[in-house]
């Protein structure tokens, strides 16, 4: 069976090429979509498997990954693996993610999910696969019929929540998406840092006021969508949401911008706006 990937780029540096070791050999062909608003086409080292595609700019990740999986669903692929530019598989991880995912039912798992491994030092469950509601995308096998299927990822979304909104699609289309604890995936979310305050423990994301702003907005856009089907979900998302506004106001530095970003989530979201941050600060 066809298997290829995609890796959406940002203002790359040369530490890609190391990530991107890390799972190529294991796929037919690799989609660079770099997002950036220059070339960066030089950095990479060659490879006749990497098809490069520039977007001349930042057209946000879901339509980043859903370039990459148009091109390979027309090139008769059938899973692809999505993968971030801070994202890195080790030893023999992703065979095992891979070998599970092709004895998966292809016609009802939609994702097929490693755990991953950041500095929030989360317990694994002890059980080896689950059927979860939704995953981060960093080395997710998605299948691309069933992408076909539930229509791609939301362009509007832009960036954060492109996943959840994603997954939860998904379910709700009957399709599943499966965590498999088994393999394991190194993952950099944001610039986490560990506070402790009495008896309690704080994980502070530090993501930016642009960041906190997208997080807002298209919470309460997948709230609209799902909040019947997900509500425990969704609920705790809106908590989750409450305690970074809380961290920010005691941990976090650029304090103002940060809030700021929030609440123009929120207003923009009464205002039904989507898409790019508009803002010119």
């Amino acid at each position: 069976m066809k298997i290829c990937g995609v890796v959406v780029l940002y203002n790359p540096d040369d530490d890609i090429n190391n990530k991107i070791k890390s799972y190529i050999n294991i796929i037919d062909k690799l989609f660079v979509v770099d997002n950036s608003n220059q070339d960066n086409s030089n950095i990479l080292k060659k490879n006749k498997k990497i098809e490069y595609i520039w977007n001349k700019g930042n057209v946000g990740i879901a339509k980043a990954l859903n370039i990459a999986a148009e091109k390979a669903y027309s090139e008769k692929y059938k899973w692809i693996l999505t993968m971030d530019q801070d994202s890195e598989f080790t030893g023999d991880n992703l065979n095992k993610l891979l070998k599970f995912t092709l004895n998966s039912d292809y016609k009802k798992v939609a994702i097929v999910s490693p755990w991953h491994v950041t500095k929030e030092n989360k317990i694994v469950p002890d059980v080896h696969s689950e059927n979860v509601v939704e995953v981060m995308t960093s080395g997710n096998f998605v299948n691309l019929d069933l992408w076909k299927q539930i229509g791609g990822w939301k362009n509007y979304f832009f960036i954060d929540n492109v996943d959840i909104e994603y997954c939860m699609n998904a379910n709700v289309h009957n399709f599943s998406v499966i965590r498999y604890n088994d393999s394991k995936l190194i993952h950099n979310l944001g610039n986490i840092e560990k506070k402790k305050f009495l008896w309690k423990t704080f994980y502070c994301t530090n993501h930016n006021y642009i960041r906190q702003y997208y997080m807002i907005r298209n919470l309460y856009y997948l709230s609209d969508l799902y909040y019947d089907q997900f509500p425990n979900e969704i609920n705790k998302m809106k908590r989750g949401a409450f305690g970074r506004f809380k961290n920010i106001l005691f941990w976090e530095k650029d304090k103002y911008r940060k809030i700021r970003g929030m609440y123009r989530g929120y207003k923009d979201y009464k205002k039904n706006v989507k898409g790019i941050y508009s803002y010119k600060d």
